[in-house]
This record gives C-alpha cells, structure tokens and sequence, in this order.
C-alpha cells in the first residue's frame, strides 16, 4: 500500500503566543507560511504550501503540554550555511542549546536546540 499524503509534526505548547512568535522567527528564514487552522493549533507550511513543517497545539485535553524524553522534531535543510544559520536564529529567539552545528556521523551535519516549552529540535543537512 502506498499513501500520497505527507505526515508532519505537531508539538504541545502552554503558550500559544510567545511559541507562535518564536517559530514565526525561526521559520522566516526558510519562508515558511503560517496558518492558523484554529485558537488550538498553528501550522507552518513549506513555501510552496505543499506541505506542513510543523504544528504547535494547545493540548485538546485541557491538560498541561509537555515533552517526550527522547522525543525530537527534525528539520531538514538544503546546506550546513542554513543549519547554521537555523541554530543562530533559534539561539537568538531564546532556544536552549543541545549541540552546536557540526559534522556528526557519516554525512550527517546537524544542530540541537530546546525550544521555548522544551522540545527537541534538529536541524540538520546530508551532503
């Protein structure tokens, strides 16, 4: 069986605003496009629209969000200049750091950061 849909992420927040205003920043440099597809959830396209970045959400539940222990959003790049450049910019809207730009294993270049509610992010580039 195969699917021609495409699968994205969705991360909680417990406060839509200021995760909105930090992913507004950070997606910016890869011209990505918000939608906001209702009070709960945002979305961020890929430029041409064809496809969803990621989500952030409110829990549906009422509870409070959290993150997985283990539990990472990664997001692919087209050169190490734009992991680079993703760390720096999530660094200055207030990220934690989990591991600076660099070579890893193989021909995988990537960096770490925590976002504002503590999830994972990898930004990273095969070359």
């Amino acid at each position: 069986m195969t699917s021609k849909l495409q699968g994205y992420s969705t991360i909680g927040t417990n406060n839509k605003e200021a995760a909105e205003a930090f992913y507004d920043g950070l997606f910016a440099q890869i011209n990505a496009i918000k939608f906001p597809a209702n009070d709960r959830i945002t979305m961020w396209m890929s430029e041409d629209g064809s496809k969803v970045v990621l989500a952030i959400a409110i829990p549906y539940d009422g509870k409070t969000a959290s993150h997985g222990n283990g539990t990472m959003k990664a997001i692919p790049l087209d050169s190490h200049e734009a992991v680079d450049e993703m760390y720096a910019k999530a660094m200055e809207l207030g990220a934690t750091d989990d591991g600076e730009p660099g070579p890893r294993a193989g021909n995988f270049y990537g960096s770490y950061v925590y976002d504002l509610d503590g999830n994972k992010l990898c930004f990273f580039n095969f070359t």
